[in-house]
């Protein structure tokens, strides 16, 4: 057995893997720094947790590592059945912090299955994708893998998650892509949600509804299916004030504070004002470890998770944001290339899916905390505070490496 794991080893691609470690490396030094001289008990900081869930974390790893990709590959439909069951038993439980995310499992710390849902449903499309000779050029063959995602990020939306639905969404359209789906049945799928967005603003749904003729007019469908595809998004854009209704309050303000983040400066905005203070007030080498005042008076909310890039620039500076950014960029470009050097079908789109899971959480991750996108509570991989996120994303990082491996190379 361990032999076997030797060779494989070698024969993996293992650069994620250090890249992934050096991130968690940085994330440890964060979270002592945000609990620099807090008297509470070790038992109940983030960075002890933190350094306690990487055991759980580095045996999920080597367990998605050693895991034959047939196994995986057999089996996955029967898991994509248990975690919808998992998903669904927060509803049973107590709310917790307005939502009905955790599973109590009789510890200090809970339990998400929603983090699990987003390689699980990745693993599902890749086999059905993979298992058929699908005809890609029939816009109908995309139907069946956006149920396939949608039907557990419709349950996570109601508990309520919007940013997790969104990252188990995201990897739909890279994988129908890779699978070899007509760029213009791609384009359909995006539309509707651009006629939504765009008909806030009459110039930007003018522009939207002239780009949208345009390709039309070059994929040349059907003219009645022309016809209709442009006038139904119009439409949509018609019942955008209808649908703005539907948000709750809360999500109202965080869209209205992104553009005039004065409109609520204690309230929806104020976790946007305290991290832009935070990073600005960094410059380019920061204000040294532990120094951070909008950190260390606690004016800066969630610093241990979805704000921990905010206390990396106050305290390290543009400098240590950049490096995060090109480890990152490193990262998931490798990752890309990887899928495209994978000859089996089933693990390079299971590689892409996971990419664009770690793309999403980076991009969303860092455009929050800058102001350029409302509020989600997204964490950034492998440096924010997190058990089941670190554990789910190390998973994926063995994923990564078990699927890149040519069987005939150990």
């Amino acid at each position: 057995m361990i032999k076997l794991f030797i060779l494989k080893f070698r024969s993996s691609y293992s650069l994620v893997f250090v890249l992934a470690l050096f991130l968690f490396a940085i994330g440890l030094v964060t979270l002592k720094s945000i609990e620099s001289g807090q008297t509470s008990s070790i038992y109940n900081q983030s960075f002890y947790k933190q350094l306690i869930f990487i055991i759980p974390a580095l045996v999920g790893l080597l367990s998605a590592f050693l895991i034959p990709r047939h196994t995986i590959h057999r089996y996955i439909y029967g898991l994509y059945g248990i975690i919808m069951i998992f998903v669904l038993i927060p509803y049973m439980g107590r709310e917790i912090a307005n939502t009905y995310r955790w599973i109590n499992v009789g510890l200090p710390i809970g339990f998400q299955p929603s983090e699990f849902v987003k390689w699980i449903v990745v693993i599902a499309l890749a086999r059905y994708l993979s298992d058929r000779n699908l005809q890609m050029n029939y816009f109908s063959a995309n139907i069946l893998p956006i149920i396939i995602a949608l039907f557990p990020a419709a349950i996570i939306l109601i508990q309520p998650d919007l940013g997790t639905a969104i990252i188990i969404m995201v990897p739909v359209l890279p994988m129908l892509y890779w699978a070899g789906a007509r760029p213009f049945h791609l384009f359909l799928l995006i539309a509707p949600l651009i006629s939504i967005l765009t008909a806030f603003h009459w110039i930007s749904f003018t522009i939207w509804a002239m780009i949208m003729m345009f390709i039309i007019y070059k994929a040349k469908p059907d003219i009645l299916f022309g016809i209709t595809t442009f006038f139904s998004n119009v439409f949509l854009g018609l019942l955008s004030p209808v649908l703005w209704g539907m948000l709750k309050d809360y999500q109202q303000k965080r869209i209205l504070t992104l553009f005039n983040p004065e409109l609520d400066p204690l309230g929806a905005a104020y976790q946007i004002i305290q991290s832009k203070t935070a990073i600005g007030s960094g410059g380019l080498i920061g204000k040294g470890w532990g120094q951070g005042t909008q950190t260390h008076l606690k004016f800066l909310p969630v610093q241990e998770s979805d704000f921990i890039v905010s206390v990396i620039g106050e305290e390290f500076g543009f400098v240590a944001i950049f490096l995060i950014i090109i480890i990152f960029s490193i990262f998931i470009l490798k990752t890309i290339r990887l899928s495209y050097n994978v000859d089996d079908r089933f693990s390079s789109l299971t590689i892409i899916g996971i990419a664009s899971i770690f793309t999403a959480h980076v991009f969303v991750n860092f455009a929050m905390t800058v102001g350029m996108i409302p509020v989600k509570g997204l964490p950034l991989p492998f440096v924010s505070y997190g058990g089941t996120f670190l554990l789910s994303s190390f998973i994926m990082i063995g994923l990564i490496m078990n699927l890149s491996i040519d069987p005939k190379d150990y």
